[in-house]
């Protein structure tokens, strides 16, 4: 009879830590105390509904709006999917090269530097006069936002592999393209699902602004269409439903990690809970 069979949880059995309940409480408490203070602040400053819309206005805007909302919504968000495909899919790929040659990063790392560095808003109407009004700047806006994130999370964790793993493949005579497919990518899978996080919460970022220089249907259009027309409520509601957005987008990222990655739980986690 083995000692360690009793006393050890292999993969399989060893019980995952997933988040609790009272994540979820305590972001529905914050976010009825902003609208508390929201609505305090129109209340006491007696704030005009076209400078600052009382939350109830924003809410009546919301439901008068819905169906105008919801189609807006619908291209925003398939702008924002895309982007953050795309913009994963080469951060994940310059990740990999720049660990696989470590000459080629050399060359790569200030060009990504530099292209991260530039302003958005300087870029978007370069893109609407090179590719018009329709998805692509948009797509190709969110994912320049994106694809930094991704990148160094990604290389991040790429270089920061066990060395007693890396020497004992080399030992055993494994290549480095093994070494960097067997052992060092799956290392990296939670650095890379922290980069994704920060991904799906930036992307909207692109999409919008794309939306704001050239576009003719979005949230971000819908924004300043209603602010030409002093429509204020109708603002925050585009708003309100961009945010609802992100946030649907970084749960399903957050899940769709958990369940490809579930021998990696503890560490998408982060740190328990005090």
């Amino acid at each position: 009879m083995s000692v360690i069979d009793n006393t050890i949880p292999t993969p399989a059995s060893a019980p995952r830590r997933t988040a609790t309940s009272g994540g979820w409480w305590r972001g529905l408490i914050a976010a009825a105390g902003l609208i508390g203070i929201w609505w305090a602040v129109v209340a006491m400053a007696g704030m005009p509904a076209f400078l600052l819309p009382a939350p109830d206005r924003v809410a009546v805007a919301i439901w008068v709006n819905r169906a105008m909302l919801a189609d807006h919504a619908l291209i925003t968000a398939l702008e924002i999917a895309l982007g953050l495909g795309a913009g994963a899919m080469v951060g994940i790929t310059a990740a990999l090269a720049i660990a696989g040659a470590p000459k080629l990063g050399r060359w790569m790392m200030p060009v990504m530097v530099g292209a991260q560095a530039l302003p958005v808003f300087a870029l978007a109407p370069l893109l609407t006069l090179w590719f018009g009004y329709g998805f692509t700047p948009k797509i190709v806006m969110a994912g320049l936002i994106i694809f930094f994130p991704v990148a160094i999370a990604f290389l991040d964790g790429l270089r920061r592999t066990e060395p007693g793993w890396l020497d004992m493949a080399r030992v055993m005579g494994a290549p480095p393209a093994r070494r960097l497919l067997l052992i060092r990518l799956p290392a990296a899978l939670p650095a890379l699902a922290s980069g994704l996080r920060v991904a799906a919460a930036v992307a909207p970022i692109g999409a919008v602004v794309g939306e704001w220089v050239g576009s003719s249907a979005g949230l971000g259009y819908l924004m300043l269409h209603a602010n030409g027309r002093m429509k204020t409520d109708l603002m925050f509601a585009a708003l309100a439903v961009l945010v609802a957005i992100t946030l649907l987008l970084y749960l399903a990222v957050d899940r769709g990690l958990r369940a490809a990655m579930p021998w990696q739980a503890d560490a998408l986690d982060g740190p328990p809970a005090t």
